[in-house]
């Protein structure tokens, strides 16, 4: 309250504020999948064919469109022949062998830290072990993990999945996850699973990758201290739809999730004093900049930056890539005309 003429009040407006969460955006693994569909343009020409979405981000899909990339469900759309990437979600071994059948210039974008859980999944299958699979139905990082070991792996999207899960031998069952997942939702799942399995192992390092933990730790920070919390990303998008729930979690008034400004609605505002904003891992920083744009024109020009982590991550691109890059005497770094 503030003193008018010592004998009239009125109520001060609080002042408005944005809290940026850091670290947010693009990840180690969605940069170099990007990165690959730019350098395989540049090097082999246009058009070159990739198997789904190279991300979850329509934006970055649309780019890629426009510079010539042409994007298929299966790897039968496309002519044999062609120069066909993986996207960084990961494939199946059948559809590795779907694209060689019609002798295909594969390009494995998938991200290391998928492929890493795919190696476990190959290690336990060979041990004999029944791997329940933490995730989502019909995602393609769950498809292509699960197409490893299909006879051994067995998805718990639920409690009915896991009421309905049987194995051979309790002492040998391992749970493995999906690397976009919630963390806190995860365990609670693990822990439900280990009810009915008491013997349940854990999986040799943690699968959940790193950019989606910095993330959900971050956006539960800005989350605790925000009216209304701003969430860009696509709506398939597995890790950003985790970080809205999330922020509601950690006591966000409200959270919605944006493809881009343009999707943002004037009634959000209403009484809000604090926004917090963040982004999904397959997200440009250019989408966050013009979101950040349009809500300091209602007034919430007064951005705080709240870092919980630093990335310093990079992958090298694809072998296949880098292979024939070198060979021609061309860039094999990971680094981007965007940049």
């Amino acid at each position: 309250m503030i003193s008018i003429n010592n004998n009239a009040t009125v109520d001060k407006e609080p002042a408005k504020k944005v809290l940026l969460a850091a670290p947010r955006g693009y990840c180690a693994g969605v940069d170099r999948a990007v990165i690959a569909v730019e350098k395989a343009l540049d090097h082999y020409g246009a058009p070159v064919y990739v198997r789904k979405q190279i991300v979850h981000n329509k934006h970055v899909v649309e780019s890629l469109e426009r510079r010539g990339a042409i994007f298929v469900e299966e790897v039968d759309e496309a002519p044999e022949g062609c120069i066909m990437i993986f996207s960084a979600h990961g494939v199946s071994p059948a559809v590795v062998k779907a694209a060689e059948e019609r002798n295909q210039q594969t390009i494995d974008a998938t991200c290391p830290l998928v492929t890493k859980v795919h190696r476990e999944v190959q290690r336990f299958e060979k041990e004999g072990y029944d791997i329940l699979l933490v995730g989502h139905e019909g995602h393609e990082e769950v498809e292509g993990t699960a197409g490893q070991a299909p006879d051994l792996v067995q998805l718990i999207d639920g409690e009915e999945d896991i009421k309905n899960a049987k194995v051979k031998d309790p002492n040998k069952v391992i749970w493995l996850s999906q690397t976009t997942l919630s963390v806190d939702e995860t365990m609670e799942t693990v822990l439900k699973i280990r009810e009915k399995f008491p013997t349940l192992q854990n999986p040799p390092s943690d699968d959940i990758c790193y950019a989606t933990q910095n993330r959900q730790v971050a956006i539960k920070k800005v989350g605790a201290g925000s009216d209304l919390v701003l969430v860009v990303g696509s709506a398939n998008s597995s890790n950003t739809v985790r970080l809205v729930e999330v922020a509601l979690d950690a006591g966000a008034k409200a959270a919605y999730r944006v493809d881009n400004a343009t999707e943002i609605l004037d009634e959000w505002f209403e009484g809000v004093a604090t926004v917090g904003v963040s982004s999904g891992a397959s997200v440009p920083e250019v989408l966050v900049s013009e979101v950040l744009d349009y809500i300091a024109t209602k007034g919430f020009g007064d951005v705080r930056t709240v870092t919980t982590a630093e990335e310093d991550i990079q992958f090298s691109l694809p072998r296949e890539l880098r292979k024939d890059l070198k060979a021609a005497g061309e860039d094999t770094s990971n680094k981007s005309k965007r940049h």
